[in-house]
């Protein structure tokens, strides 16, 4: 147990070496002092976050609004509070989570962040996997740095970061695990850490064919093109871009990057090139999509010299960032369209690539071809989608009662 001056103290600190401003931590000492007042009410002199979290509920109401679902953004800096004073006080570090800003490395671990980046470059990584595993890069640099740097790294340091990565999804500390493992060996080749770091980092059991595909019943997608308002210039492209994933199965990031060099309007063929894989694909231009796209660039897309088709419509108007994964254009529509959208399934632009396979998939096509539409490099990739057809899976089924080949019926 630790006392609750002493945690608010280095937490304090900890903020202002990150950069937090002024008027964000003004705000944050005033919750602190109303918080110390209420458990020396209590008597209570050491940090424990049940009762942290019972001045946030009495403060604000949390968990009732939170059942109703009336929670506002001020109740939730309420909560992050008490929250970020329980996680500092079992990892010492403020977790990424609750801080948007990158945080402020030494001139020496920002250039070791920057080597690495070169690092992956070098070894042919995508821009994308640089990016992410840059950030990964930073934060452990940063968290490293609350305990004496890279050079003290060990085992025990590596399995403290790990358990901050406690409430992410598997996927996402599958991925955040690769990147530290990557990071790790680089920094040992580099003599910024022990050789024996990297393999300190557990590794994550991979069950890519564990999960059933979140997809949407083909009237609901129809629905929610409906329900595109195609009269404004943000449902033009809002149109096109559900459809470009929808009818031709790309990825948000591949729409995002789309040019308007890779149309070829005589031919009646888009030539995408793909984030993940690095290879191009060649699909057809079919008739809806492709009016729907010269829809948006004759009569919605601002006036911009970016070769990016599709852009943001917030000034200054321009390409959407690479984080954007277009999630909140397919929500907007569905609520329009009344479809259900929960947190029980993903509903994300993802799960339109998942429909759409399935669709072809149930039509009869090859796996080879649907592998090939969606740009996957191994039919493996594709053949999860069988499960997410009862129908195919009905035919897979067996008769319990009938008899295994050899066998003579009872």
């Amino acid at each position: 147990m630790v006392a609750l001056s002493v945690l608010v103290s280095g937490l304090d600190a900890e903020m202002a070496r990150l950069g937090y401003k002024d008027s964000t931590m003004v705000w944050y000492r005033g919750c602190w002092r109303r918080l110390q007042r209420y458990f020396a009410a209590r008597g209570a002199g050491e940090f424990s976050l049940g009762l942290a979290m019972a001045w946030a509920d009495e403060a604000c109401g949390f968990f009732a609004k939170e059942q109703a679902g009336t929670l506002k953004q001020t109740d939730v800096y309420l909560f992050r509070v008490a929250q970020m004073l329980g996680d500092y006080e079992t990892h010492g570090a403020v977790l990424r989570r609750y801080s948007r800003t990158v945080s402020k490395l030494a001139a020496d671990e920002a250039a070791a962040v920057a080597r690495f980046g070169a690092w992956l470059r070098a070894a042919g990584r995508s821009a994308s996997t640089v990016r992410s595993y840059g950030t990964l890069a930073a934060e452990f640099t940063a968290f490293a740095g609350t305990r004496g740097g890279l050079a003290r790294c060990d085992a025990e340091m590596v399995g403290a970061f790990v358990a901050t990565l406690a409430g992410y999804q598997a996927k996402t500390v599958e991925q955040k695990l690769c990147a530290l493992r990557s990071f790790l060996r680089f920094a040992s080749q580099e003599g910024l850490a022990a050789p024996v770091t990297a393999e300190a980092v557990p590794a994550v059991p991979s069950r890519k064919q564990a999960r059933i595909p979140s997809v949407w019943d083909p009237d609901d997608v129809a629905r929610i093109l409906e329900a595109v308002d195609r009269g404004s210039p943000c449902g033009k492209r809002d149109y096109a871009i559900i459809l470009l994933v929808t009818r031709l199965g790309l990825r948000s990031i591949d729409v995002k990057r789309l040019e308007f060099s890779d149309f070829d309007w005589p031919g009646n063929r888009l030539s995408a090139a793909q984030a993940k894989t690095g290879r191009r694909v060649q699909l057809p231009l079919l008739k809806d999509v492709g009016w729907a796209v010269i829809d948006y660039v004759r009569a919605g897309r601002p006036a911009s010299d970016c070769p990016q088709v599709f852009l943001r419509h917030t000034a200054p108007a321009g390409p959407f960032s690479e984080q954007d994964h277009l999630h909140q254009i397919l929500v907007k529509h569905a609520r329009a369209a009344h479809v259900p959208v929960s947190e029980e399934r993903r509903h994300g632009m993802h799960s339109l690539r998942h429909t759409l396979a399935t669709r072809l998939m149930e039509d009869g096509t090859p796996v080879e071809q649907i592998a090939d539409i969606l740009g996957h490099q191994s039919v493996q990739s594709t053949g999860v989608y069988l499960k997410s057809s009862l129908g195919l899976l009905a035919r897979c089924a067996l008769d319990p009662d009938a008899p295994a080949e050899g066998q003579v019926p009872r």
